[in-house]
């Protein structure tokens, strides 16, 4: 069987359970097999991991169910997730390492921030006791986002790595959880931003303006839900809070956002402690010329919200 297979659910199938699903013949070929899978959390539903406790979902027509088997932390895949003490580490070797941030860290400190803990910080404890260098970053997230942040381990390993990210090269996805529902279901976001340095905002502007910069950003809505749509955005450019403003702009705040709201729209909140945004997997040409393709499993109070979002239905 391939590595990576991935079927969708046709007007047939619709409401039959997912471990049901995954046992039919072609696919998996038994209950077994399919509740090892999820157990395992080999299965994503629309980019979104599944786990045992979804085996009973019933799935609907559309949906996308994919079988990744050499995923991070298998056993015959190269890159391999593990728990370092605090840090989810995806992957590690010479050059680099990845690893899956959790909401509420900083990526890197900031001088405005000086006593909050950063995962550079982190990571250079864990390079530290291993006699290693010190982390150089080559890309952040913001605080409340979780998800995948990668650092270099030489001054060449990150110049390298920067310098795909400066020529658009590397694959950012990102699983967002907005409130309405995008039309057209698919998409592209273009806007003009500007990083208002006192407020500490992005902004919206005219493509006249001096400090504006172009913002770009690939977007479809995976599920939806009575009052808000789980959305995979895949960054073209990477501007500071970019999702966050451009889901905003267009009427989508992301539920639990607290500084990019539309003040004007009446929502029924959704309880959520942050915004609902993960950076969930990463395409990137490793220094050595192979190619990397990283995912970062949900957190738990994400997990919690789609299964919360899920029953209202």
């Amino acid at each position: 069987m391939p590595s990576d297979t991935q079927w969708v659910v046709t007007d047939g199938e619709a409401g039959v359970r997912l471990d049901k699903f995954l046992a039919a013949p072609g696919r998996l070929a038994s209950r077994a097999r399919a509740a090892s899978a999820l157990e395992r959390r080999k299965i994503f539903v629309n980019g979104v991991e599944a786990s045992i406790a979804d085996a009973a979902r019933p799935v609907i027509a559309g949906d996308v169910i994919r079988l990744w088997i050499d995923r991070p932390g298998s056993a015959t895949g190269s890159v391999r997730r593990r728990q370092a003490g605090p840090l989810d580490i995806l992957f590690e070797d010479a050059a680099l390492i990845v690893v899956n941030k959790p909401a509420g860290l900083l990526s890197v400190p900031l001088d405005r921030k000086p006593d909050a803990p950063s995962m550079l910080d982190a990571v250079a404890e864990h390079l530290r006791a291993r006699a290693k260098r010190w982390p150089l970053p080559v890309h952040r997230i913001d605080q409340n986002t979780s998800g995948l942040v990668l650092f270099a381990k030489s001054p060449e390993a990150q110049r390298l790595l920067k310098d795909q990210f400066k020529r658009r090269e590397p694959r950012r996805i990102y699983l967002a959880v907005v409130y309405g529902v995008p039309e057209p279901r698919a998409g592209v976001w273009r806007d003009i931003l500007a990083w208002d340095e006192r407020a500490l905002v992005q902004k919206a502007t005219h493509p006249r303006d001096p400090r504006g910069v172009e913002a770009i950003s690939d977007y479809r809505v995976v599920e939806v839900f009575p009052s808000a749509s789980l959305l995979e955005v895949s960054l073209r450019t990477g501007r500071r809070n970019q999702i966050r403003l451009q889901a905003r702009l267009r009427g989508h705040t992301l539920v639990g956002e607290a500084r990019y709201v539309d003040k004007s729209a009446p929502l029924r909140p959704i309880h959520f402690e942050r915004q609902a945004l993960h950076a969930y997997r990463l395409a990137i040409r490793h220094p050595d010329g192979r190619q990397l393709d990283l995912e970062a499993p949900l957190p738990a109070d994400f997990l919690d919200l789609l299964t919360r979002l899920r029953r209202a239905r």
